[in-house]
């Protein structure tokens, strides 16, 4: 399975960036696809995930400015960043489950830097 990002950039505080991931290869039947974020010197954390039945979760962090969204017929997933704040900024990666029983896929990340 092959995990691509696209997306990303540099933008200034309030500003509005997307991402989009596509998964391709042997695929199967995605459970879940979402996206990670590891600002500088910190863990990776969650930024919001959807599974196939369209549950979402959101960090909380996130909350009313960030939006998932998935188009399975694609394998793709979207992240529409609106508000971005310099507290936004890290490098963000995208997550497809394929199975609970074994590792999830990764995509190689993208860079957002929000400017103050």
């Amino acid at each position: 399975v092959q995990v691509v990002e696209s997306g990303g950039g540099l933008v200034q505080a309030g500003g509005s960036l997307s991402l989009s991931c596509a998964a391709s290869g042997s695929t199967g039947n995605i459970n879940a696809m979402g996206w990670y974020r590891q600002p500088p010197g910190k863990q990776r954390e969650l930024v919001a995930d959807i599974n196939s039945g369209g549950t979402i979760t959101y960090a909380d962090s996130v909350k009313g400015r960030f939006t998932i969204s998935r188009d399975n017929a694609k394998n793709t997933v979207y992240l529409q960043m609106n508000s971005l704040k310099p507290e936004d900024t890290a490098v963000y990666y995208c997550n497809v489950v394929t199975s609970p029983y074994r590792p999830p896929y990764w995509g190689q990340g993208t860079q957002v830097t929000v400017s103050s």
